[in-house]
Formats: structure tokens, C-alpha cells, sequence
């Protein structure tokens, strides 16, 4: 039996006749719906007869998926099945008519291959290869190579891996684009070991069945290396993948794998589904709603614009029992949206139920970190996890890891069921310079934006950190409470200087001409000299008023104090009626105090020597949480001695002197 990487060879070679009418980014839209087919016509050859026999006796006595299931289990328990006449020995047969024909012979295939080939688009691949001239010689090419599933050819588990191997070739050609539906492998293999880091024994037991949702599934490489894990590390348990997906050959070819595999998957072939996660969750019924397991890699900064209507209705009309009750990021990046589906898959904790509660893992950009302040929907979403204790680890990888985008990215760890020693903590892990040069182990070169890659044994450091939680250069421990603040509002009184000049009397008159002898009463009274005691005037000026039986309202008395006062530093603050003074918004400040730290005992330590008339006002507060993840790693390094930098700025000006001196001569 040949391995994965020689059949994945020879249809990367078939894949040279498309040269010319397609650009090699554009390869998979042809190669992988042709394999898939491909596989299928050698799956469903030994049953063939079967099926057409079965096809005949039934196709007026049934319809849509009660037909489908009998002609499934004609084709031998399968979960597709073709009643086309046709296969790809007879597609070769006829050359003149070979469109029509492939046409026809996908038509005769279940619902479920029908719609993944509409999700292909590939009437539309057949029309242009048919103009172009190469759809015959594509389609013999395909027929020669041998895909049946015996054990000694393609087994389910070898087909697995010769389409995956495809996957990564053609999306990683497509560069440009990869980063929106496709992880690098290193990526995903380090995420799924640490998904499984504490499930050995658990997934060792005979019999054990667990469920895992990418709600972002792209291509699938992520579920498929889940299972791919669980074959090699625990063969006896079962790990049943679900994935959903909004972009349609990316849907079409995650679908494609699931059903190539021909694995024992609960749900049947439905596992996959396509749809806006956001706005059409697909897996909200038991016990298609709750997951054991969890991954994804969202599209970095996406914008939910065009959900931005529903999710916000479900936000505010269903709170923590929708999926989006801790709150709302900015509608530019929903990446915290994810998260918060995510947990809302998570299987409770209860033990004596045969529930473990669930992990997930997700890959973020810098941006949910940090972005917002106390009192933002990021912030608030944050603040969720974290006091909920959900939060087990960050792990910062290298940079320039993916295809499309070169900026740092982060692994998050969250679950509901953590070890008692990472109880109310949180695990940093810095493996940003824990890297090799080259797009990957087996090209050296760069593969668009990625310049870097994680080796085995390199994924295996970075685990053994993880779970070895040690407190070193790489690894920090905290507490939940290290990445709060309280957002405390700090006031200074506002200080007016009051002064009657005949520019500013104008200015006020031109606004209020029916208060002219009311103001001329109060220039004549109380004089044109600056005050700097605002309520003392302002009281003598009352007095005046009311002697004149005159009654201001209010906005005339804010307008005579804003025309006729400005700021002074040396003026008296002014005093409310209630008490107090009343805050200056222009000198208004704010400390962001951890959680940790006593908040008037840090008040008194580091404000009030610099402003002694300040005080806070803590009716406004807000908690906040963000982790800045390069602070808590950050290493000081000492300025160059000045001598250095002397010299070897005299070095340059010695070569600038000499290079003109070549010119010049």
C-alpha cells in the first residue's frame, strides 16, 4: 500500500493540465471536488449494480430521504450512494459529450453529495475546463488513479490523510487569502494537545465517546486533526466532530472530508453544516448543542455589521440565557462574539452525571486582550470569564506564524473544569521566540506572510510549560484578580474668576437683550474688578435680583456665568448648594487601581501629593479587566553607552567622507 504523500503527488500533478485557464491559487476549485468525486466512484463501484437495481425498483414508490436511506443501504451501509448509470470508466467513453455527461453523474448522487457539490460551484469548473479543452483529459487522468478503499489501497484513515495533505498544498498556494479559513498545522497540533493535555486517562477508558464544534470550521483541519490525535494516542475512544461554516467551498470541502472518511460519526452525515454561526447557529438542539470540546480560529478582526440587528436583539432580550449576555465588542472585530458562542456550548460540570464540562481553545489577535476600557463590552466579556474562573491559559505564539497576516496571535484556553491547582489562576505562557525559519517542516521557504514554524519537538516544549506550570522566563502564574482594575473617577473643583467688561456684556445681550437692566444694575453695583469668588458674587448678584423682582431661569444664569467667568487656578472653587464643590470636567482624571490594591490607601499614596484639592467620586466606578501581555513579560534592556554610539557614528561620517571623496576625484 503506497502512503497518503504519494497519491497526494499524483493528483498534485494531474493538477498541471489546469495550467492556463487557471491560476495555481485556483487549482482547488477543480482538484479537490474531483477527488472527492473520484473517491466516491471507487467507494460505490462494488455495490454499483446493487444500487441501480434498487434505483429502478423503488424510484416511483419513493421520494427525496426515504429513497436516499434505501439506496444508502443498497451501497453497503454507506451514507451516500450514486444511481447514475454512469462512473468514470464510462465518462471516459464518450469525449464529445463529457460535460453532460459529469453533469448528469453528479446529479445522480444523494442530496447530501448534491449539495456539496452546489457549494462547489462546479457546473460552473466544467463549462470553463469544457471551453478551454482539458475537462477530458482532467476526468482520465482522475480515472487512473485508483482510490478504492480495500485495506491494502486507500483505507478510510489513509484517504483522511491524502485529502488533508491536499487541503494544506492548495490553501497554502492560495496564500493570500489562507489565513480566512485555514490554520497551519503546527497551530492546530499544539492546540488539540493541550485541548487533551489532562483527558489520558479519561480517553483511555474502553468505550468513551466525546463530541468537539469548530463554529468556524473552515476546510475542517481542525476537527481533522482532533480525530487524527485521538487515532494515534487512543484508538478506542471515539471523538464525534461537528463543524459550521459560512463561506461555501470552504463548507464544501470540510463536508466532503467527514464523508470521504466514512467514519462511525453520531449525527450521521449532517456533522457539517453550513450557515452564520453568529446569526443561524446550527446546533442548538440536544444533543447537538452541548460540547465536550471546542476549537477554532475566527477570521481576525471581522466586522458583524451585517448581524449587528440580531445579535444585538439577542443581547438585550435574552441576556446570560442568549449566547451574548456579558456584552458587545465593537462591531469592527467579532472576535470575543466566538468566545462567548463557544462557552455558551460548554457541558456543565456535574461528575455524578457522566458530565466533565468542556475545554475550547480559540486563536485571537492581540486585540481581545486588551481592547477597551472598564465599563466597554470587551471589557465586560473579560470580566465574565475571568471572574467565572473559565480562564486557564494565553499562550503567545511567534509571529509571522500564518499565512495571511504576519502580527502576534494568541491561544486561549478557557473550560469550566479546571485542576484544582490552576483553581482562581491564570497561565502565561510566552513562546514567541519558540520557533524555526521556514512556512513549515517540510518547505524551508516562506509561505506568503509565514516566515516561521513550530517543529515536533518544539510543540512538545511548549506543552510540557503548559502543563508542567513552571514560574519562569516563559511561564507566569496569576491570580484572576491580577489582570482587574477599578476605573476610579478623580474630580478637582472647578475655580472661576468672575469680571464685567462692556466685549463680554455685549456677547450675553446679544443672547438675552430682555435681561439689559438686570445686567446694567449688576455692572453698576458690583463693578468691573475680577473676582475670584464666584459664589460670593454670585450671591451678591441674587440679592440684587431679587430686589429688582426679577427671576432668571436657568439656562440665562449658566449663560452669565459661562460669558462673564473663566478659568483661574487662583480663584476660589466653587461650591455647590448641596455641599461640596463642583468638579471642573476640563481637570477631570482617572486611575485604573488593581483589584489587589486598597483604592483610598493608593489614592492618598499617589494622587493626593501631586493635586491636594482632588477627590473621587465613587459613584462613577467600573471594574475592568485586560491582560497586557507584553508588560508581564517585558525584559529591560540598557541604552548602548554613549561611546558607542560616538564611535560608531564617527565610523559613518569617516565612510560618508570617503564615498564623496570618490565621487568628486
Amino acid at each position: 500500500m503506497a502512503d497518503h504523500n504519494y497519491f497526494s503527488n499524483l493528483i498534485w500533478q494531474i493538477a498541471d493540465l489546469l495550467r492556463g485557464p487557471y491560476r495555481p491559487p485556483q487549482y482547488e476549485r477543480v482538484m479537490l471536488p474531483m477527488t472527492v468525486l473520484r473517491r466516491f466512484d471507487c467507494v460505490l463501484a462494488s455495490t454499483k449494480a446493487k444500487v441501480l437495481a434498487e434505483h429502478d425498483r423503488f424510484k416511483d414508490k419513493l421520494k427525496g430521504e426515504a429513497l436516499d436511506a434505501k439506496l444508502n443501504k443498497a451501497a453497503g451501509d454507506q451514507r451516500f450512494h450514486n444511481h447514475s448509470p454512469l462512473d468514470f470508466e464510462k465518462l471516459k467513453g464518450d469525449p464529445d459529450h463529457i460535460a453532460q455527461h459529469l453533469v448528469s453523474y453528479i446529479n445522480g448522487f444523494s442530496t447530501n453529495v448534491r449539495q456539496i457539490f452546489q457549494y462547489f460551484e462546479f457546473e460552473n469548473e466544467i463549462e470553463k475546463m469544457r471551453e478551454a479543452n482539458i475537462l477530458y483529459l482532467v476526468v482520465s487522468k482522475f480515472c487512473d488513479v485508483d482510490l478504492h478503499p480495500d485495506e491494502d489501497r486507500v483505507p478510510n484513515s489513509q484517504m483522511g490523510l491524502i485529502f488533508e495533505n491536499l487541503i494544506r498544498r492548495f490553501n497554502e498556494l492560495a496564500n493570500e487569502t489562507a489565513g480566512d479559513h485555514f490554520t497551519p498545522r503546527e497551530v492546530i497540533r499544539l492546540m488539540v494537545n493541550i485541548l487533551f493535555i489532562h483527558d489520558d486517562e479519561l480517553l483511555a477508558t474502553p468505550g468513551t465517546v466525546r463530541k468537539m464544534l469548530d463554529p468556524s470550521c473552515g476546510t475542517g483541519g481542525m476537527l481533522a486533526e482532533a480525530q487524527n490525535y485521538l487515532r494515534d494516542h487512543h484508538g478506542g475512544a471515539k471523538l464525534y466532530v461537528f463543524g459550521q461554516d459560512y463561506n461555501k467551498r470552504a463548507f464544501a470541502t470540510a463536508a466532503s472530508d467527514m464523508l470521504m472518511k466514512v467514519v462511525d460519526q453520531n449525527g450521521g452525515s449532517n456533522n457539517i453544516r453550513f450557515g452564520d454561526t453568529f446569526t443561524d447557529d446550527q446546533f442548538t438542539s440536544a444533543p447537538y448543542d452541548k460540547f465536550d470540546y471546542l476549537i477554532a480560529n475566527p477570521p481576525f478582526g471581522v466586522d458583524w455589521k451585517k448581524q449587528q440587528r440580531e445579535i444585538e436583539r439577542e443581547h438585550e432580550k435574552l441576556g446570560y440565557a442568549g449566547r451574548f449576555g456579558a456584552g458587545l465588542p465593537r462591531v469592527n472585530d467579532g472576535a470575543l462574539l466566538f468566545l462567548q458562542h463557544m462557552i455558551s456550548k460548554f457541558e456543565p460540570f456535574r461528575p455524578a452525571q457522566q458530565k466533565y464540562g468542556s475545554r475550547l481553545a480559540i486563536v485571537f489577535s492581540g486585540s481581545p486582550l486588551f481592547t477597551g476600557g472598564a465599563g466597554s463590552g470587551e471589557s465586560n466579556i473579560r470580566k465574565w470569564i475571568i471572574e467565572n474562573d473559565w480562564l486557564e491559559a494565553i499562550i503567545a505564539l511567534p509571529e509571522q506564524m500564518f499565512y495571511n497576516t504576519g502580527i502576534g496571535t494568541y491561544i486561549w484556553i478557557v473550560t469550566n473544569r479546571k485542576e484544582k491547582r490552576r483553581k482562581g489562576k491564570v497561565q502565561l505562557l510566552d513562546a514567541r521566540e519558540i520557533w524555526t525559519p521556514g512556512g513549515s517542516e517540510e518547505s524551508k521557504r516562506s509561505l506568503g506572510d509565514k516566515r516561521r514554524h513550530m517543529t515536533a519537538q518544539q510543540i512538545r516544549e511548549v506543552v510540557s510549560i503548559f502543563g508542567n506550570l513552571p514560574t519562569d522566563g516563559l511561564s507566569k502564574i496569576f491570580d484572576n484578580e491580577d489582570f482587574g482594575y477599578t476605573r476610579v473617577t478623580v474630580e478637582r473643583p472647578l475655580r472661576l474668576r468672575y469680571q464685567m467688561s462692556t466685549e463680554a456684556k455685549a456677547r450675553f445681550l446679544e443672547a438675552c437683550p430682555h435681561l439689559l437692566d438686570d445686567v446694567q444694575t449688576i455692572d453698576a453695583c458690583l463693578g468691573r474688578e475680577p473676582n475670584r469668588d464666584w459664589n460670593n458674587m454670585w450671591s451678591r448678584a441674587e440679592d440684587l435680583l431679587h430686589e429688582r423682582r426679577s427671576r432668571w431661569k436657568a439656562p440665562e444664569k449658566k449663560l452669565f456665568r459661562a460669558v462673564f467667568c473663566e478659568r483661574d487656578a487662583e480663584a476660589d472653587p466653587v461650591k455647590l448648594d448641596a455641599g461640596g464643590f463642583e468638579p471642573d470636567p476640563e481637570h477631570r482624571d482617572f486611575e485604573n487601581i488593581s483589584l489587589k490594591e486598597d483604592i483610598n490607601a493608593y489614592f492618598e499614596r499617589e494622587v493626593k501629593p501631586h493635586v491636594p484639592d482632588a477627590w473621587m467620586d465613587r459613584s462613577k466606578d467600573k471594574v475592568g479587566y485586560e491582560i497586557n501581555f507584553s508588560r508581564y513579560f517585558y525584559q529591560y534592556k540598557p541604552p548602548r553607552a554613549l561611546e558607542e554610539i560616538d564611535a560608531e557614528l564617527k565610523r559613518a561620517e569617516a565612510d560618508i567622507v570617503r564615498l564623496l571623496s570618490e565621487v568628486t576625484a
